[in-house]
């Protein structure tokens, strides 16, 4: 070996993240200002020792609590689709943190599971997972083991719009209200008017809502959410390097107003992949008996469909993504 390739190797090894043998964990409280504070869970590597906890209706093998292992640890932030949760990604957040990542990710205030009396006052999420980036970097308790130039972001569905916008995009929700008209089958149609939603006060957003967050350096965008109301002049400032997933069977979010909106309109070409017999809640993990029988909307698969399978491959993937583009 020559000492070249030597110090390469050498290098290369200083720069990968650790891997610890288990994962820690913890569920924080942010403050939001005047509201309630932000409910957000961490996982991230640890040498203690992981047993399986209840995390919502699943479980999680991790050690509550523990110390983190590593030092310059990158950093992925996590924001969920519509009605969801922190957890609602928890196997992606786990594979990452296997793999040496300090996972952050938020409830959405207004747009959970339990709450969405403010589901589409959009401009407000990419302002709640700037203060979850703001909290890992200066507040949280282990700060100061994570890598500041190191920091990724994952969204699905109206996260996948999320972190778009945390990454320099700039929607125009006024062309929703056309959308609707021109589509009034499609589910997001159909559902703002059995909700009686006044699409043009949709589209009154205040000035300078739109937070960006130049920290994050690469993004995961699964689904993404009103991709249609970017367009080229509202992604050209999205520079970071973009892995784009879509369900080819998504009739949720149907093809090609969402996830080949963005495709198209990114001003560099995303790292695209497209699931054959997916739909658009197969970006969710798999769900036990207990689950699929309370929410069959979220967890049945078409036939023929191994989300397990999915998700092993589609984690992976993930995981390689923010390697190859946190380093």
């Amino acid at each position: 070996m020559t000492v070249a390739v030597a110090l390469c190797a050498l290098f290369a090894l200083l720069a990968a993240p650790a891997h610890a043998a288990d994962i820690g964990f913890e569920e924080v409280k942010i403050a939001n200002g005047a509201e309630p504070p932000i409910t957000a869970g961490i996982w991230y590597p640890t040498t203690a020792t992981a047993t399986p906890h209840a995390l919502g209706d699943v479980t999680q093998t991790i050690a509550p609590g523990a110390p983190v292992a590593g030092e310059h640890l990158p950093l992925v932030v996590l924001s969920h689709g519509g009605g969801g949760w922190y957890g609602s990604h928890y196997d992606t957040a786990l594979a990452l943190a296997h793999a040496g990542f300090v996972v952050a990710a938020l409830s959405h205030a207004g747009d959970t599971f339990d709450d969405q009396s403010r589901v589409l006052q959009l401009w407000r999420r990419p302002a709640q997972l700037h203060l979850l980036v703001d909290y890992m970097l200066g507040d949280w308790r282990w700060h100061e083991r994570l890598d500041a130039g190191r920091v990724g972001a994952f969204g699905f569905s109206n996260g996948g719009f999320t972190v778009l916008v945390a990454a320099g995009g700039v929607p125009n929700l006024a062309e929703i209200a056309p959308y609707c008209e021109a589509h009034p089958e499609h589910d997001l149609c159909a559902t703002l008017k059995q909700a009686r939603v006044d699409l043009h006060v949709v589209t009154q957003v205040p000035a300078n809502a739109w937070v960006h967050d130049p920290r994050i350096k690469a993004i995961v965008v699964a689904a993404p959410a009103f991709g249609f109301t970017f367009g080229p002049a509202g992604l050209s400032n999205v520079r970071v390097p973009v892995q784009l997933w879509r369900a080819a069977d998504d009739r949720h979010q149907p093809h090609p107003y969402y996830e080949e909106s963005v495709r198209a309109d990114l001003p560099q070409a995303p790292e695209y992949r497209v699931i054959p017999n997916a739909g658009h809640y197969d970006f969710l993990p798999p769900c036990d008996t207990r689950l699929a029988a309370k929410r069959p909307d979220i967890c049945n698969s078409l036939p023929g469909f191994d989300r397990a399978a999915f998700h092993e491959q589609f984690n992976a993937d993930v995981v390689q993504f923010f390697q190859a583009t946190l380093r």
